[in-house]
């Protein structure tokens, strides 16, 4: 039956039910917390842009955050909002002062709308401005208003007070995660040198910018010291390592670009055109760019992105009517980059010398890598090792950073997963047998190597992350010993020639129930001795209980508990002291004996295998 579409079925929604029927065009995805990119911490970023921006143009120079039992405090040091429009500038949309840009000249939030989706979507909100000896109040939920306090006099310092609890009906048993605040807000200090944020008790600071990024996100340490360039408004910082790939991270008034834009495609331009005209050689841009890690910091008046989340510039120009981002870019990197390499000989130097053998090391796989794609081409992807999914990271949809691909081993788990899968959002790539250990090896194996190769070619990586098909990179194996030995050999591979897919945060292990415990009237999945112990004391005596051994065993309607909203996944994260390169040494190189004494000492029976 056909709906009747008619007047009636015409809806106007006030701002706050448009944003809680359709938050994901404000925040992007929702979630729990167990992602960096999780909506909870895009309303912190939210409010901390605000706080930011009140420091960028010069008040108050420190902001004090608290994150406790899921309630988020943040006070700056500010101005303070005017205190006749404190109800308006978290209720009303396109409301803010940041439309004059002489108020607030290179800001980020420049919609009016950040603040009022974290209003919408807490279940309590309340904001405080403090402004030459008077403050005002305002407490909010969902939305709407629930108290208007008076002005009052106060002896506080100006600035601005802003509490909120995310409402557990949109995020659903959401978590913050330390971790996940600390990289954000250490962000904010690296790209405001001279700024204090203290956060739980805990105080960061940077003296040195990008160079102190630079510093904290490298895992191996730089060929030469870190480059660092800048002028009032673009702050560059480059080195280069022995790595694979190349690795950036690009800011633009603050925020942070994961996804780049503009001024890291004018950036990569211009490093390649450079270093081409400085050694007066036509270098290959792969040669130029292997290796390489920077920082990009850039200051633009009224910035646009692409989407309200703000992950990728779409400016370009750096300001209405001024000189192109591009130019700029050229300009300051010819300039100044030439300049350093004329002045520290040694330094270029040793840049020509890693051109060189990368360029090398190109030449001897180039007629392996022309087959090997080649080869890619002619494989029906989409029948033998791909079940792909129909949207993308890469595209256009909404749902986007939603996208997944499960790597997995065998017919039998491939076909579960399969099965269950959302076929929307979901791909599967499935492995035959166990991988190579790829530690010590170039990236010559890759090519010659079917696997590898086809799963290369699956995730669309070889060129960089700017083309990667899938947010999600998911390893699904058996919770046994060798479903372990498979989920190393592929965190190696991606370790030793991808190492900005797990930098990025793309790389995620799937955790898989060990039992299954029911009775006639319930079931639960235990993914832990512990949590199977206590559904045994919830259930009975007389329960029933399963031990998984393999993804195969569990059949594809059960799977879909698994893979679903509810899925579990451990995110692979790669931090300087976790010194990567003497992890995989130890653990996939080849000193056996150490291994094996390690692994005697260190051995743990689990029963339930034997």
């Amino acid at each position: 039956m056909i709906e009747n579409y008619s007047e009636d079925t015409i809806q106007t929604l006030d701002w706050k039910e448009h944003i809680r029927r359709r938050p994901g065009m404000y925040i992007g995805k929702l979630g729990d917390g167990n992602y960096a990119d999780d909506g909870i911490y895009v309303l912190l970023k939210e409010v901390m842009d605000n706080a930011i921006d009140e420091y960028m143009m010069g008040f108050g120079k420190k902001i004090d955050v608290t994150v406790q039992d899921g309630q988020v405090t943040v006070r700056d040091y500010g101005r303070g909002i005017p205190l006749g429009k404190v109800i308006d500038v978290v209720s009303k949309m396109n409301t803010g002062a940041k439309y004059d840009s002489k108020v607030f000249k290179k800001s980020v939030g420049l919609n009016g709308v950040g603040v009022k989706a974290v209003n919408a979507l807490s279940i309590n909100f309340m904001i405080q401005a403090f402004r030459d000896g008077e403050t005002k109040k305002a407490e909010f939920s969902c939305g709407e208003i629930k108290a208007d306090f008076p002005v009052e006099a106060t002896k506080s310092p100006n600035g601005t007070l802003v509490q909120f609890n995310p409402d557990g009906n949109i995020f659903e048993n959401f978590n913050f995660k330390e971790e996940y605040i600390e990289d954000l807000l250490k962000n904010y200090t690296y790209l405001n040198a001279g700024l204090t944020i203290n956060f739980n008790g805990k105080a960061y600071q940077s003296k040195n910018g990008l160079l102190d990024l630079l510093d904290e996100k490298m895992t191996e340490p730089g060929l030469y010291p870190i480059i660092q360039l800048k002028d009032p408004d673009l702050e560059i910082a480059i080195t280069h390592t022995t790595q694979y790939g190349e690795e950036y991270y690009t800011f633009v008034n603050g925020q942070h670009t994961t996804q780049g834009g503009t001024h890291l495609i004018a950036f990569r331009e211009a490093m390649v055109k450079t270093v081409r005209e400085f050694y007066n050689k036509n270098f290959d841009v792969a040669d130029i760019r292997q290796g390489i890690v920077a920082a990009v910091s850039i200051k633009i008046e009224e910035p646009v992105f692409e989407s309200q989340t703000k992950t990728k510039l779409g400016s370009k120009d750096m300001s209405p009517g001024g000189a192109s981002v591009r130019n700029y870019i050229t300009d300051f990197v010819k300039q100044h980059l030439d300049n350093f390499l004329h002045k520290h000989g040694d330094i270029a130097d040793i840049i020509h010398k890693k051109i060189l053998e990368s360029e090398k090391e190109r030449k001897a796989i180039s007629g392996i890598q022309k087959l090997a794609k080649e080869r890619a081409k002619k494989v029906s992807l989409h029948n033998k090792k791909l079940r792909d999914c129909r949207i993308h990271y890469n595209s256009n949809e909404q749902r986007k950073l939603e996208s997944s691909i499960f790597i997995t081993e065998g017919d039998s788990a491939s076909g579960s997963i399969t099965k269950a899968r959302d076929v929307t959002s979901q791909a599967v790539f499935s492995l035959k047998g166990k991988p190579l250990n790829t530690y010590g090896l170039t990236r010559k194996i890759v090519y010659e190597n079917e696997e590898f190769n086809l799963l290369q070619a699956a995730l669309n990586i070889e060129e960089g992350l700017e083309t990667l098909r899938y947010n999600h990179v998911i390893i699904a194996t058996d919770a046994d010993v060798d479903g372990m030995h498979i989920r190393l050999l592929l965190i190696t591979f991606f370790l030793q020639f991808f190492p900005e897919l797990v930098k990025n945060g793309h790389l995620y292990i799937l955790q898989t129930p060990l039992f299954r415990v029911r009775n006639k009237k319930e079931t639960r999945y235990c993914y832990s001795d512990e949590e199977r112990n206590n559904a045994i004391k919830k259930l009975g005596a007389a329960a029933e209980i399963t031990r998984f051994k393999g993804l195969g065993e569990i059949s594809p309607d059960e799977f879909k508990h698994f893979i679903g909203r509810d899925m579990r996944l451990d995110q692979v994260r790669m931090k300087k002291e976790d010194a990567a390169k003497e992890l995989l040494d130890f653990y996939m190189g080849k000193n056996t004996p150490d291994r094996q004494t390690f692994i005697i000492d260190n051995l743990v029976v689990d029963e339930e295998m034997l």
